[in-house]
């Protein structure tokens, strides 16, 4: 529902009218155009008044005008011209409504606002709030030590705060890159060149025109089009989707399978039920949600990167059915962004689970005895420790012995003797609370 605001039949021709009215404002405000004239405060307030109270049923009665036009944009054109008839001012004018436009200069306006309001006002903050959790647990549980997995296998200890970190700050980066797409339009007419604006008034700079109208709607400039904008920016923006839904895709898995092992509790909400036969049941059903749902998205936004700047000389009508799928896109991404949202609210962390989980994997020492040792010029540190290890059982007790064993400085003996997994973090801390 959220998104009707946006994605619905009704804000597209909302958008549309906008980017109509808008227009007819810049001509007007033209010095260069003789034949329309200073509008008056009450042209201005009328004019305004069909925007502001432009609701379902008058978007209704313009898909009425539609059946008979079968064109959109035309269909929109002449409701407007039918709504000024009421004012002589506006209705003397109504020839320049829609003024050597055609209709991808009204729909890339009105395209270009719909993303930009969209994920300003839906995507961001959803986004945000899942960094910043993910920052929190960063900083909370920085110095919580956990074993590490590499190929599904253990390996060197990290920190449950570095590894939430690590998931924050790739998804900061890409945020940032989609919030920084550029949303462009264009304003050029049928073919690109401004064909119909220049034989009218050939002395105007109708590309300054387009460009100053389009940054007044928020929007940049595309200048170089066909009769269509070439959605570089959109197939950008889809890109964009894409990564950020990747990589909470990799959180909602790892998290996933956190919660498998164990690592992870779930907050019991008491009336919640898990399954209809197995009563003990608390399934990780937030993040399977947010996984199904990250999948549609990326195969909807990576078709859309893929379709829409290409199209068939100065255009076909191949991106315009594709377009109305971009809604879809955000959709399954806003609620992915919802439940993830959830399913971290409700996560709890075990502790003695990863406590004991690193203690029954002393061999992940091995990297940081075999280390020391080629640091004071044994050659074949790893192999022995590949011998003492691979394959084996090995406990800390048999680390130390080899330990007491080898040639060390007894100050490097001391701390490796002192070593546990559980002290074996690197800088995994500072990391995790810097992010």
């Amino acid at each position: 529902q959220e998104l009707a605001d946006f994605f619905s039949e009704y804000a597209l021709i909302r958008y549309r009218l906008t980017a109509e009215i808008e227009w007819f404002k810049f001509l007007y405000a033209h010095h260069g155009i003789d034949e329309i004239p200073p509008l008056s405060d009450q042209a201005e307030t009328f004019l305004d008044k069909i925007l502001d109270e432009f609701d379902t049923q008058q978007a209704i009665h313009i898909k009425t005008i539609e059946k008979t036009t079968q064109h959109d944009v035309k269909a929109l054109e002449y409701y407007i011209v039918s709504q000024v008839q009421t004012l002589p001012e506006l209705s003397g004018l109504s020839n320049f409504f829609h003024f050597a436009c055609t209709s991808e200069d009204i729909n890339s306006a009105a395209y270009g606002m719909m993303f930009k309001a969209a994920r300003g006002q839906c995507m961001l903050p959803r986004l945000h709030r899942i960094r910043d959790s993910l920052r929190s647990m960063a900083t909370r549980y920085a110095d919580v030590a956990m074993l590490a997995k590499t190929h599904g296998q253990p390996a060197s200890p990290t920190t449950l705060g570095k590894e939430m970190a690590n998931f924050c700050y790739r998804l900061h980066q890409q945020t940032e890159k989609f919030a920084a797409v550029k949303i462009t339009a264009k304003t050029s007419g049928a073919s690109g060149n401004y064909n119909a604006h220049h034989i009218a008034y050939p002395k105007i700079d109708w590309h300054q025109v387009g460009k100053d109208y389009l940054e007044s709607l928020g929007l940049e400039q595309h200048p170089y089009s066909t009769q269509i904008e070439p959605h570089d920016q959109l197939a950008e923006l889809m890109d964009a989707i894409a990564r950020i839904a990747h990589i909470l895709l990799d959180l909602c898995r790892d998290i996933w399978l956190y919660i498998s092992l164990g690592l992870f509790k779930q907050k019991i909400i008491a009336k919640e039920i898990g399954s209809s036969t197995m009563p003990h049941k608390v399934n990780p059903i937030h993040f399977e949600n947010a996984e199904g749902n990250l999948g549609l998205a990326i195969a909807l936004a990576r078709h859309l990167s893929d379709k829409l700047p290409v199209s068939r000389w100065q255009r076909d009508l191949s991106d315009s059915t594709v377009l109305r799928s971009a809604g879809s896109v955000f959709a399954y991404l806003l609620i992915a962004l919802d439940a993830i949202t959830i399913g971290l609210d409700r996560l709890e962390v075990n502790r003695e689970q990863l406590a004991e989980e690193l203690s029954a994997h002393p061999e992940v020492l091995g990297e940081a005895i075999q280390t020391l040792l080629r640091k004071h010029g044994l050659q074949d540190a790893y192999e022995q420790l590949k011998q003492l290890q691979r394959g084996q059982n090995v406990s800390i007790e048999t680390l130390r012995l080899f330990i007491e064993n080898t040639v060390l400085p007894e100050k490097d003996k001391k701390l490796l003797l002192a070593l546990e997994p559980k002290n074996y973090t690197g800088i995994a801390a500072r990391l995790a609370k810097e992010v």
